[in-house]
This record gives structure tokens, sequence and C-alpha cells, in this order.
């Protein structure tokens, strides 16, 4: 046994014991037939991340997870990975080009990979270097990055394999264009939010005379008009289909149609249809053959079909498009209008629909077992209330656009023969097309989608295309843990591509957290200034304080508040467990032989204390295993600081002090298992602390992380002795409060009379006297069935099967309190007296600020 040093410092401990765990392997897990398995895998953060408390909940969370599950004896792995991040690495890369007064063209695209490889090498292990500050018990011999070898041979696989399907395809649909990222996005990109905006009424003179008004919100995009659409039961309209309207401002006819998706509701009943910039639009146009005409360009100036707008910014276009239409009195009103505007997740640029030719995946397919999956109860969503919002998503999808027009990411292995115009979809470079024989051959610029890649990182970072031992053996997965803000970017992406290539499930469990806010219950951001570093916190408090923090009052889904005063309660807690140990420890005598205790010698104390473990145990176990780890860690933190350090330890000090004592041995052997098996629970969430003390415990050097999880044991259920402690304790409270209400101090005993309800309410408390000696300040106790010769001024403290009475001569000096009672009095008399003076006084009243007025009143 070792005894800890007199204060706990973290910084201290921790770096040596991640790097022994390190050393010793104890994160890597093995194909083991043997064993269950289980397994976790990161969601990869990016390789320009800067670790912050979202991903320190997160990995916390699945840190106590699979430390868990390793310490129960199943083959855990907690596999590790980081993500290219295409858009936003790009981003980062063509800025500090900047500063160099380069762009993209000026070192072209080899020269622009060569520094994105760079970037990757020199910030790519910065993240991971911060995860393993928090503790995280990763496999880092199994790190992956969506970009290296093995796992690029999966993306391409999947693109052939969808690709031969037909559910990969390439056409001009209308897709998210950020006019900043110069690049296609995915519907899960588009960030939507309420802005409040302006409809406009906009009057089209009919060519036979008289005009319609149709209300928009994007005036600019009118020039691309190639028709005007009503629904088809509007009797308002039913005469005008199939006439033509002349297109303000560039005197072009379009028709007018009839289209059940038109609500007759919105607006006039009328809208204008331009397939080349609105998704609904363009299937309108698909049904009626409409012309497609692309007014904005790829930098959200207007084209050369714009007319005389070409060239101008989208929004400036705007602003004369109106007053060109007021100038002519085609502008009938302009009404305030609350609308959702879409905008790049990365950038905040809106997002501007565009026509534009690119790769998609046919959704239809993969969608429909996916949402099996989770109907079906195949894969279990916590909290539930999240399956509702990926159901409706799923069943609403649109095919997903996958080709980025950036460079850094998996390159799309599609090549196009100059010759004849043939597109070849193969994993390596073709030499010759296989129709025509040329050798002109260029491969597709673009690349994929980031989430492409990361919708296989369950499998792929498993070995996937390859038949792996590990893919057999820890695939599926079971539990991820994420953010409920990538359901639709991650998740549901996982789930189809799970299903689609490997034919099962991802995973079994999906357990969402919500966001970090401050103690304000604000957003952490940039912009409020509110943002906490988790490095900073854990070089001030310490890794296992930051843990407990994040962990504290947690629940799956829900937004959690982090405050210094929780981070000053984790360190706390620290510093109870490492006096409880020290003091443990050094009431042991040198090495105590444990196989001589005497169990028929143990107090119901000892009783109590080791069947408040067990149900501990079992329901911190339950709990975990329902994920529920806010709960689990608030039931252990009860335990250890209230019913052990509180109690039990007070409670066997007398015989730990008297090295005479016939239970002492009985005592240590209860106090060493009890904080052993704390420490056990404990462990998944405050590794570090832990793992000091147990070492020092059992005076081994076997890591707690690899010792066997607690388990409920049948043979320590002492009901009875609960029960008796429960009684014992409210009784020792009740006095408490009643010396604490009279401000009785600590080295004043009284006598104690306990008026009994039943016998076995008497033995208990009679059993206790030494507790009531010890804890509650009794000279000494006596035990009855009715108040006979109970003292007439004695004070009373009402129990469950008892009343204790307490005679006040003996708690307080009654002649010195009636004293200071009639001083008090006199002091409130005038008090009462100045501030009925001053409430009689009308200039008081008249001339004193309110809030004054107010005060002396509420004080009255």
């Amino acid at each position: 046994m070792r005894i800890p040093g007199k204060t706990y410092e973290p910084k201290d401990i921790e770096e040596a014991i991640y790097n022994k765990w390190l050393e010793r392997k104890y994160f890597h897990a093995v194909v083991d037939k043997d064993r269950k398995p289980f397994t976790i895998v990161i969601p990869p953060p990016n390789i320009t991340g800067q670790l912050h408390m979202g991903h320190a909940l997160n990995n916390t969370l699945q840190d106590v997870i699979i430390r868990m599950k390793r310490m129960q004896g199943y083959s855990a792995l907690w596999l590790p990975g980081t993500d290219h991040a295409s858009i936003a690495t790009e981003a980062r890369i063509v800025e500090a080009m900047k500063e160099e007064g380069l762009t993209k063209a000026d070192v072209g695209r080899e020269g622009f990979l060569e520094r994105a490889w760079e970037w990757n090498e020199k910030y790519g292990s910065r993240i991971i270097e911060q995860l393993k500050k928090l503790g995280s018990s990763c496999d880092w011999d199994r790190l992956r990055f969506t970009m290296d070898e093995g796992l690029s041979k999966a993306v391409t696989a999947v693109f052939i394999k969808l690709y031969d399907k037909g559910l990969v395809y390439k056409g001009e649909r209308i897709i998210n264009w950020c006019p900043v990222c110069s690049t296609s996005i995915s519907d899960a990109e588009v960030e939507y939010d309420e802005k409040e905006g302006s409809l406009w009424h906009i009057k089209y003179p009919l060519k036979d005379g008289g005009f319609i008004t149709v209300a928009t919100t994007r005036p600019e995009t009118m020039l691309g008009d190639s028709g005007i659409a009503v629904n088809p039961k509007d009797q308002r309209y039913a005469d005008l289909v199939g006439k033509t309207v002349v297109l303000p401002l560039m005197d072009r006819e379009i028709p007018i149609v009839a289209d059940d998706y038109v609500e007759m509701e919105f607006g006039t009943g009328m809208v204008k249809v331009t397939p080349a910039h609105d998704p609904n639009d363009f299937e309108i146009g698909m049904r009626h053959s409409l012309e497609i005409i692309k007014v904005i360009n790829d930098d959200a100036s207007m084209s050369e079909r714009a007319g005389k707008y070409a060239g101008l910014d989208r929004y400036e276009a705007r602003r004369r498009i109106i007053a060109d239409l007021q100038a002519l009195d085609l502008l009938e009103k302009t009404d305030r209008h609350v609308h959702n505007v879409g905008a790049c997740y990365r950038c905040g640029t809106v997002i501007e629909p565009l026509i534009s030719k690119q790769w998609f995946v046919r959704m239809a397919p993969l969608a429909g077992p996916a949402i099996d999956a989770v109907k079906d109860g195949d894969i279990d969503f916590i909290p539930a209330r999240f399956i509702k919002i990926y159901l409706n998503w799923m069943e609403n999808i649109r095919d997903w656009c996958i080709s980025r027009q950036l460079w850094w990411g998996h390159r799309i292995p599609a090549y196009y023969c100059d010759g004849c115009g043939a597109t070849i979809v193969q994993a390596k470079t073709p030499e010759i097309c296989p129709y025509c024989k040329g050798t002109s051959i260029r491969q597709d610029e673009d690349t994929l989608d980031t989430w492409f890649s990361s919708a296989l990182w369950p499998f792929s970072t498993l070995g996937w295309p390859d038949e792996t031992p590990e893919l057999d053996y820890f695939y599926p997965t079971d539990v991820l843990v994420t953010a409920y803000d990538i359901i639709f970017f991650w998740v549901a992406r996982m789930i189809f591509s799970g299903l689609e290539h490997m034919g099962e499930i991802p995973f079994r469990h999906v357990m969402f957290t919500g966001l970090i806010r401050d103690e304000l219950g604000r957003k952490m951001s940039k912009s409020l200034g509110n943002g906490i570093d988790p490095l900073d916190v854990i070089e001030h408090y310490g890794t296992d304080a930051l843990r407990y923090a994040l962990l504290a009052g947690s629940a799956a889904g829900n937004d959690l508040r982090l405050s210094d005063q929780k981070l000053q309660a984790g360190r706390n807690f620290a510093n109870k467990i490492w006096n409880a140990a020290r003091f443990v420890l050094m009431n042991f005598d040198d090495e105590p032989d444990f196989t001589k205790i005497d169990k028929a010698r143990f107090t119901e104390a000892d009783k109590w204390i080791l069947s408040r473990l067990n149900n501990t145990v079992r329901e911190a176990t339950d709990n975990l295993g329902k994920y529920e780890l806010g709960i689990a860690l608030q039931k252990v933190y009860e335990f250890i600081w209230e019913e052990f350090c509180d109690w039990y330890i007070e409670l066997a000090k007398p015989r730990l002090y008297d090295h005479d004592s016939e239970g002492r041995l009985e005592a240590q052997f209860v106090l060493n298992k009890v904080l052993g098996d704390s420490m056990k629970l404990l462990h998944p969430f405050m590794p570090f602390i832990t793992e000091e003390i147990y070492l020092g415990l059992f005076g081994s050097d076997e890591s707690i992380m690899i010792s066997k999880w607690p388990g409920y044991d049948e043979g320590l259920d002492y009901g009875r002795e609960e029960e008796a402690m429960a009684l014992v304790m409210g009784a020792i409270r009740g006095i408490r409060n009643a010396r604490a209400e009279m401000n009785v101090p600590p080295s004043r005993k009284a006598r104690m009379i306990f008026v009994v309800k039943n016998k076995r309410t008497g033995e208990i408390l009679t059993n206790a006297k030494a507790y009531f000696i010890k804890l509650a300040g009794a000279s000494g106790i006596a035990v009855r069935e009715n108040e006979e010769g109970i003292p007439p001024n004695a004070v009373s403290v009402v129990m469950d099967g008892a009343t204790i009475f307490m005679p006040l001569a003996d708690l307080i000096d009654i002649g010195r309190e009636i004293e200071r009672l009639k001083a008090e009095a006199d002091r409130i008399d005038n008090e009462i007296a100045r501030a009925n003076g001053r409430m009689g006084n009308p200039n008081f009243i008249a001339k004193a600020p309110r809030e004054l007025v107010e005060a002396e009143n509420s004080k009255l």
C-alpha cells in the first residue's frame, strides 16, 4: 500500500499515467473469439480542428462507455481517426496562400495538393494529441484518416458499385451552390434561418391584354422565368391556362400552365416558374417542357441571359429590377414577409439554387431500408424523440449531390474519352478507351463530398472492401455517440451505406449529445466571447474535474450548461476522494491480513455500507447499460461523498483509532473493499485520480482500467441493516439540525432521551449509542416507551418511530440566551420605530426615490 501525498495535484500524475497506459497497450483491442466485442467508432474530427467543449463532451461520453466495457471483459475497441474536411481545409489553405500573394491557379492542382498534405502533416495530429489530454482511451494503433490509402480504396469501390447499379449518375439538376466556397453543397449542408424580407407583387402583362399578378421573394430570378403556374383546381384562373404573358423587362413570351404543386392560398395563387433557379420550379419545368434559363452565375453575378443586368451582383440586380418595375408601373405592392433563407453551413453565405451538371446518388432505393431499420427498432435512437426528425428527413429526401468543385478530397473515379465522349468509371486511369480505343482520356475534375467517405466510416476503418478479421469481428459497431446537428450529414448516410454495402446496420444504438452552453444558457461562440478552452480548464482544474463537470447532470440529447461552479465542484470532489483515500491508508496496518476477518464482527454500519455499495453497483451498471451516464455518475458521486466519506468513515473511526479494538481489522477490510470498488465505479468518469488511488490501495502495478468491473452480490444484500442505519442517520440529522438552529457549539454535549413507539426502534437506537455520542454530540442516551420524566423545557425532534428530547439547559446557557434574545428584541423594536418614522413622513414618501421607499416598506 502507498499513501497518497497531502494534496491532489493533477499535473503531477496525469501525463505519467497516460503514458504508462500507452506503453502497456491497454487501449489496444484484439480479435479474440473467446470474448465478446464491443465497438465504438469516433466521429472523426476535422484536421482543421481545435479541441472545443463539444469535442470534450462527446469524447468523454465515449470514453466512459468504452472503459466500462473493457472492465466488463469485452474486447473493447474505440477506433479513432480524423476527417480531411474538404471544404473547410481547402478554405484554410487558400487563406494561407493569400498571405503569400498566391491563388490556386498560381500553384496548380498538384502544387495545391502538396500543400494540403503538408497541412495534414502539420495540423492533423494536433487534435489527436488534445484528445489524449482528455484521457481518451482510443486504440491509437488503429488510427485512420479519411484519405489514407485503405479508406480511399473503399470510397472508390463504393462509387463504382453504386454507378454500376445505376444509383450514381451524372445529370443536370438544381443544386445548392455556395458563391464563396465556389462549390455545390448537399441539402444537408444548407442551414435555414427565418429572415424578414419582402414579398413583391409583380404585374405580368397578358399577351391578349390585361395583367396577372405574381408574388415573389426573389425578383432577380424573374429574368429567367419560362412560365407561370396555377393550380388546375383554381377556378379563378381556369380560362388563362394555355395563354401567354409577356415577361416584364425581358419582353419574352412565356406560357401559363396548370400544376398541382401550386398552393392556391399562397400569395395570388400564381407562381413564376424559374426552372434554372429553384428545385420545385425545375420539376414543374420538366413536367411541362419549359425552357431552362440560367440568369445567375457561379459567383452570384448576373449572367449574359440577364440582359442589361448582366454582370451585376445578385442583390444589386434586385435593387435595380425593383426600381425599373416601379418606373414601368408593374410593381403592384410590397409586403413584409418572413421566410426561410438557406446559407452555407461552412461560411454562412446565402446559397444560390442553380441548374448544374453534377454527380448524384439516387436516394429512394437507399432510403427505404434505412427508414425500416429505425422504424423496426434495429437501430435505437437515444433519446427516441430524434427518430421523428430522422424519418421526416429520410422520407422526403432528394437525390444527394456528391460532386464538389474542389481539389482537396477524393477525386471522382470517372474518366472521359475526348474521342467518342464516353464516360468510363473505374478504379485506375484507363490507358485506352474501351469503346473507340482512343488514348485522349481525362479524369473528372471534381472531388467527392466529404460525407461520402465519412458515410463508410464504421466499416471502411475496419478494412472493407477487404474481408479482414477485424471487420468480421468488430462490425457492426455497438454505439455511435454524436451531436444531433449531424443526424442528416452523417448518421443517416452511415445507416444506408452500412445496409447497402455490408448488408447490416452500422451500429445498434445512436446516443445524441446536446450543445454546450454557458451558465446563462447561451450557446458558446466567438462573437459572444463565452467560449471555454478545454485545455485551459485541464491546466487549471485537471482532466478529471473537467470530465466531471461535463457529465454531472447530463442527459442524452439535452443541452448542457457549463460553469466555473461545476468545474470547482469537480475539483472539490477529486479532493474529497483524495483525502478519504489518505485517511483510509494512513489507518491501515502495514500489511493487513484480510484472510483473518470474522464477518460475525461486522457492525450494522459495516453491513449497511456494503449493502449500499452493492446497490450502487447494480443501479450504476444498469444506468450505464442504458446510456444514462449522468444519472450513473450522480449515484456514484452521492454514494462516495455522502454515504462513504461523510458517514461510514466517521462511523468507523472509533474502531480504527483503538488498536486493541476487536473489530478493527473488519473495519479496515470494509474500508478497503468499499474504496476499491468505488474507484472502479468512478474510473470511467474520472480515470486519473481513480488509477492513482487504486494503485496505492492495492500496492500493485496492475491498472484499474483492466481490473474487473464490480458485480452485484446477493450475499451483500443487508436490507435489515440498511433500514436500521437509515433510522439512525435520520435521527442524527434531526439532532444536528436542531442544534444548528440554536447555534449550539459542537463541543457542547447533551443528554438524549428517545421515546420510541416499538421495540425494534428501541433496539436500533440503543445499539447505536456510540454513533450518537460520536456524531450527534450526545453525552449519553436513554431509550423509553413513554414521556414520563421528560424535562419540561426539553427540545424535541420528531422522527419516524420515535421522538428525541434534549434538555434545553444541556444545550444552552438559558440566562445568557434570554439576555441575547432581549437585546435582539430591543434592536428590532428600534428598527421598527425608525422605519415607522420614515414611512409616516409625507416628505419622505413624496421626495425619496421610489426604490428607497419600497425597500423601507419591505424592511418594515
